[in-house]
Protein backbone atom coordinates (compact mmCIF):
# COMPACT_ATOMS: atom_id res chain seq x y z
CA UNK A 1 0.00 0.00 0.00
CA UNK A 2 1.37 3.73 -0.78
CA UNK A 3 0.43 6.56 1.32
CA UNK A 4 0.16 9.93 -0.50
CA UNK A 5 0.06 12.79 2.06
CA UNK A 6 -2.19 15.92 1.72
CA UNK A 7 -1.74 19.65 1.91
CA UNK A 8 0.87 20.27 4.29
CA UNK A 9 1.81 16.81 5.79
CA UNK A 10 4.47 14.18 5.76
CA UNK A 11 4.87 10.94 6.15
CA UNK A 12 7.76 10.04 8.32
CA UNK A 13 9.48 6.23 9.70
CA UNK A 14 10.90 6.48 13.41
CA UNK A 15 14.83 5.81 12.84
CA UNK A 16 15.52 3.26 15.68
CA UNK A 17 17.12 3.95 18.64
CA UNK A 18 20.53 2.09 19.83
CA UNK A 19 20.11 -0.76 22.33
CA UNK A 20 23.39 -0.47 23.77
CA UNK A 21 24.99 3.01 25.41
CA UNK A 22 28.48 3.60 24.56
CA UNK A 23 30.07 2.26 27.60
CA UNK A 24 28.43 -1.41 26.25
CA UNK A 25 25.30 -1.70 28.72
CA UNK A 26 22.39 -2.89 26.69
CA UNK A 27 19.05 -0.88 27.39
CA UNK A 28 15.89 -3.35 27.60
CA UNK A 29 12.98 -2.10 25.43
CA UNK A 30 10.26 -1.64 27.60
CA UNK A 31 12.64 0.90 29.03
CA UNK A 32 14.04 2.50 26.11
CA UNK A 33 12.44 5.36 24.93
CA UNK A 34 10.83 6.07 21.66
CA UNK A 35 12.96 7.91 18.92
CA UNK A 36 12.49 11.43 17.92
CA UNK A 37 14.16 11.47 14.58
CA UNK A 38 13.01 9.99 11.39
CA UNK A 39 13.31 9.26 7.95
CA UNK A 40 10.89 11.25 5.50
CA UNK A 41 9.12 8.48 3.31
CA UNK A 42 6.69 11.29 1.67
CA UNK A 43 5.36 15.09 1.55
CA UNK A 44 2.48 16.40 0.56
CA UNK A 45 1.94 19.25 -2.18
CA UNK A 46 1.66 22.43 0.61
CA UNK A 47 -0.99 23.64 2.02
CA UNK A 48 -3.13 26.56 -0.07
CA UNK A 49 -2.37 30.48 1.56
CA UNK A 50 -5.06 32.78 1.05
CA UNK A 51 -4.72 33.82 -2.37
CA UNK A 52 -5.00 30.03 -3.51
CA UNK A 53 -1.09 29.55 -4.20
CA UNK A 54 0.00 26.48 -3.09
CA UNK A 55 3.26 27.18 -0.68
CA UNK A 56 6.33 25.35 -1.02
CA UNK A 57 7.42 22.27 1.64
CA UNK A 58 10.95 22.98 3.46
CA UNK A 59 11.47 19.39 3.68
CA UNK A 60 12.22 16.33 1.16
CA UNK A 61 12.11 12.84 0.53
CA UNK A 62 15.04 11.23 2.32
CA UNK A 63 15.27 13.97 4.70
CA UNK A 64 16.31 13.01 8.21
CA UNK A 65 14.26 15.01 10.73
CA UNK A 66 14.08 15.58 14.42
CA UNK A 67 10.48 16.13 16.20
CA UNK A 68 8.24 16.29 18.97
CA UNK A 69 8.09 12.77 21.18
CA UNK A 70 3.89 12.57 20.87
CA UNK A 71 4.20 14.20 17.36
CA UNK A 72 1.40 13.24 14.61
CA UNK A 73 -1.07 10.46 14.26
CA UNK A 74 0.86 6.16 13.86
CA UNK A 75 -0.10 4.50 11.43
CA UNK A 76 0.51 0.73 10.60
CA UNK A 77 1.28 0.14 6.79
CA UNK A 78 2.40 -3.00 5.66
CA UNK A 79 3.66 -4.02 8.99
CA UNK A 80 5.64 -0.63 9.15
CA UNK A 81 4.88 1.65 11.60
CA UNK A 82 4.62 5.42 10.28
CA UNK A 83 4.50 8.74 11.42
CA UNK A 84 1.39 11.06 9.55
CA UNK A 85 2.18 14.63 10.86
CA UNK A 86 2.44 18.33 9.33
CA UNK A 87 5.04 19.75 8.47
CA UNK A 88 4.68 22.46 11.40
CA UNK A 89 5.20 19.35 13.85
CA UNK A 90 8.82 19.56 12.40
CA UNK A 91 11.62 20.52 14.62
CA UNK A 92 14.66 20.63 12.17
CA UNK A 93 16.34 18.53 9.51
CA UNK A 94 19.48 17.07 10.47
CA UNK A 95 22.31 18.27 7.95
CA UNK A 96 25.01 15.39 7.10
Amino acid sequence: MKLRPLHDRVIVKRIESETKTASGIYIPDNAAEKPDQGEVLAVGPGKKNDKGELGTMNVKVGDRVLFGKYSGQTVKVDGDELLVMKEDDLFAVVEK
